[in-house]
């Protein structure tokens, strides 16, 4: 079967004694901002969200074999991993991830960390990932380094926020840098099902013009979907003649462009970004001391909030 191998039984045996482990050590490697094309959130299987699935039409521990790799900037790649079913989307849903697993020579566990699928799930047959590559960055460095026709071996897919079409009527997503993967996933979703009429604004806000990954993906959905998506871009750093308005993902910003009744049911906001972002946008909570978020201090509660 080429594409996609399971692990012989010792092996996901051993991974799976780690799996606890590993699940903590990918949701801590997000905020020390080492591996952000990944965002901790599950999947569902065949027959939509909700279900429990992956190649072969089962969740579980696999080997994915690297189809095609493109360097997008200086420090980010899309990695393309073929399925073992030219028919299959491996059970991918809204919202989704999976866990990347390699065991370094001078390591006594592997190394794993959640990824976001970025590909339509609607085209079977792979599956596709943006990474940006991080100084010091093990898994980052690791997937970086695959040629095509190189295995990687993952664990997924698994569900996370549970979506629901249509469940609102104003969909917010705020991303910072490579948070921008969970984002793209959902509109991507969203604007390809055809029974779905929620409006979205992506917020999107990066250090230079460089990191603007997934613009020209964003610009034809924008262009296609006039009536339902709206981008606003801010860099901090833009270069001489940018197009792009110089700055950050700020208070003001938020209250001027967020969509829809922050107090209603019909209104909901993700957030995905580096951890300082995260923390001035939705908050932080401390043994020592808290922070309180910008999108509280807006008025929105807890509850009409997801940070990926």
């Amino acid at each position: 079967m080429s594409g996609v191998r399971q692990f012989p039984r010792k092996t996901a045996a051993a991974i799976a004694v780690v799996g606890v482990v590993g699940l903590c050590a990918a949701r801590k490697a997000s905020l020390r901002n080492e591996a952000f094309a990944e965002s901790p959130k599950p999947c569902g299987g065949p027959g939509g969200p909700g279900g429990r699935g992956g190649p072969g039409g089962r969740m579980g521990f696999y080997s994915l074999r690297l189809e095609s790799s493109q360097q997008v900037n200086d420090n980010t790649k899309r990695l393309r991993f073929q399925l073992p079913d030219p028919a299959s989307n491996a059970g991918l849903s809204l919202a989704s991830f999976i866990l990347t697993f390699h065991k370094p020579k001078d390591a006594w566990f592997p190394v794993i960390r959640p990824y976001t699928p970025i590909n339509n799930f609607d085209e079977p047959g792979y599956i596709e990932l943006l990474v940006k590559k991080y100084p010091n960055g093990r898994a980052s460095g690791y997937l970086h380094s695959l040629q095509p026709g190189d295995e990687l071996n993952i664990r997924g897919p698994m569900r996370g926020y549970q979506w629901k079409t249509n469940e609102f009527e104003n969909v917010n997503l705020i991303a910072g840098g490579a948070g921008i993967t969970p984002m793209y996933q959902l509109i991507q979703g969203m604007l390809n099902n055809p029974d779905d009429k929620s409006k979205i604004k992506l917020i999107f806000g990066v250090n230079t013009d460089k990191d603007l990954v997934m613009k020209k993906e964003l610009d034809a959905f924008e262009q296609k979907f006039p009536d339902r998506l709206k981008v606003v871009y801010r860099v901090s750093d833009p270069v001489e003649g940018s197009p792009f308005t110089k700055g950050r993902v700020t208070k003001e910003l938020l209250e001027k462009e967020l969509l829809g009744p922050k107090d209603s049911k019909t209104t909901k906001v993700f957030l995905c970004g580096p951890p300082a972002m995260e923390a001035a946008i939705f908050g932080s909570k401390g043994w020592i001391s808290s922070q309180k978020g910008v999108l509280e201090e807006l008025g929105y509660s807890a509850d009409r909030i997801h940070k990926f």
